[in-house]
C-alpha cells in the first residue's frame, strides 16, 4: 500500500500540476476571447520546462517559429486549398525555414501548428493568421508565468540526495575494487560489474550537474538568501570533488596489477586502509578528522617506502615509469584528500556563518 502511495505521489509532481494549471488558464483565456484553444494549449504544454530560464528562452524561439508555421499554412491553403499537397508543403517549408533560422526549439510546435491550422481555416486568412499568433502567445506567456510563480523549480533536495547516494556508491565501489579486484581476483564477471557501477556513478554525477545548472539558472528569477547561495556553491564543490574521486577510481580500475610487489603485511594494511575509507564514505556521520589524518600519514609512509624501493631497482640511464604499487597509493591519497574536503565543507560553512552572525551582532 505504501509503495502504491509513493508511486502515485511521484506521478503527480509539481510539473504535472503546473502543466494542468497552464492548460486550464490558457483554455479559459481563449474561451473569454472566443479564440480556438487547441493551438494555445499545445504551446502551453510544451513550454513548461524544468526551469523558468528555459521557458523564457525557448518561448522566445517558439513564438516566431509558430508565426512561420502559421504563415505557411495560410499561404499554401490559399494556393492549393484543403488538399494533401497543402499539408505536405506547409510541413516541409516550416521545417526547412525553422532549421535555416536555427529555431530548433520551436520546430515541433511550428510544424504542428502549421498542419493543424489547415483543417480549420476556410476564409479570412489574414485574420486567422493573427488569431493563431495570438493563441500561441497566450500559451507561451501563461505557461512561463505559471512556471515562474506557481511551485517554482527547486532541485535542492534532489541534488543533496544525489550527492549522498554518489558518495555512498563511490565508497562501495572502492571497497569492491580493494577486496575483490585489486587483491583477490580478476574475475571477468566481477570486473564487468565494477565497470557498470563506474558507468552508473558517472551518469548520476552528470544528472546532478544538470540539476545544479538548473538551480543556478533559477537564481536569475528567484532571489536566494545568503545561506542558500552558500549551500549551492558547497554543492557545486562537492560534485566537483566527487568527479575527481570518480576519475581516481577509474585510474585504480585500469592500473595493471601484475607486478604489485607488496608483502602480505603491506597488502593487509592497504586493504584495511581502503576499507576504513570506504566506511567513511558510506557513513559520513562517523568521520573523524584525527583518525583520517593518521590513515593518510600511514599511506604517505608507504608511498615513500615504495618510491625508495623503486629507485633502488631502477637501471641507471633507463627511463622508468611509476610502479603499480606507487600508482595505487597515490590514487588512494588523492581520494583521501578529496573525501576530507567533501566531509568538512559543511563544517567550515557552519563555522563561517556563525562567525558572520557573531560579527553582525557585535557591531
Amino acid at each position: 500500500m505504501s509503495r502504491l502511495k509513493k508511486k502515485s505521489t511521484n506521478i503527480i509532481g509539481s510539473r504535472v500540476i503546473k502543466t494542468g494549471l497552464a492548460v486550464f488558464l490558457t483554455s479559459l483565456i481563449c474561451q473569454w476571447l472566443d479564440w480556438p484553444a487547441v493551438f494555445a494549449v499545445i504551446t502551453a504544454i510544451v513550454t513548461i520546462e524544468p526551469t523558468v530560464n528555459d521557458s523564457i528562452k525557448k518561448g522566445m524561439v517558439r513564438l516566431p517559429a509558430s508565426a512561420i508555421g502559421s504563415a505557411y499554412a495560410v499561404l499554401f491553403i490559399s494556393i492549393f486549398g484543403n488538399s494533401p499537397l497543402t499539408y505536405t508543403a506547409a510541413a516541409m517549408f516550416t521545417i526547412i525555414t525553422c532549421f535555416k533560422l536555427r529555431l530548433h526549439a520551436g520546430l515541433l510546435v511550428a510544424t504542428l501548428t502549421s498542419v493543424a491550422m489547415i483543417e480549420v481555416i476556410h476564409d479570412h486568412y489574414l485574420v486567422a493568421f493573427f488569431i493563431r499568433l495570438g493563441t500561441t502567445s497566450i500559451g507561451i506567456l501563461v505557461s512561463t508565468a505559471v512556471n515562474m510563480f506557481v511551485l517554482p523549480p527547486n532541485y535542492s533536495k534532489r541534488i543533496l540526495t544525489n550527492i549522498d547516494q554518489a558518495l555512498q556508491a563511490t565508497g562501495e565501489e572502492l571497497n569492491v575494487i580493494a577486496k575483490d579486484i585489486l587483491f583477490k581476483t580478476q574475475d571477468c564477471a566481477q570486473k564487468k560489474q565494477v565497470q557498470e557501477t563506474f558507468a552508473n556513478l558517472k551518469a548520476k554525477l552528470d544528472t546532478t550537474d544538470r540539476l545544479l545548472q538548473f538551480q543556478q539558472a533559477e537564481e536569475k528569477y528567484h532571489r536566494f538568501s545568503v545561506a542558500r547561495k552558500r549551500e549551492l556553491y558547497d554543492e557545486i564543490d562537492k560534485v566537483g570533488s566527487l568527479r575527481l574521486i570518480h576519475y581516481h577510481i577509474g585510474n585504480l580500475i585500469n592500473t595493471p596489477l601484475d607486478h604489485v610487489s607488496w608483502s602480505d603485511q603491506q597488502r593487509d594494511q592497504i586493504i584495511k586502509t581502503i576499507h576504513s575509507l570506504s566506511e567513511t564514505m558510506r557513513n559520513p556521520d562517523q568521520f573523524q578528522t584525527d583518525k583520517h589524518r593518521e590513515q593518510v600519514e600511514t599511506l604517505m609512509n608507504q608511498f615513500w617506502l615504495c618510491k625508495r624501493e623503486s629507485s633502488l631497482t631502477n637501471v641507471p640511464g633507463q627511463t622508468t615509469f611509476f610502479d603499480a604499487d606507487i600508482i595505487i597509493i597515490y590514487e588512494l591519497l588523492a581520494i583521501y584528500q578529496l573525501v576530507e574536503k567533501i566531509l568538512t565543507i559543511d563544517l567550515n560553512t557552519s563555522t563561517e556563518i556563525q562567525n558572520e552572525t557573531e560579527n553582525c551582532s557585535s557591531s
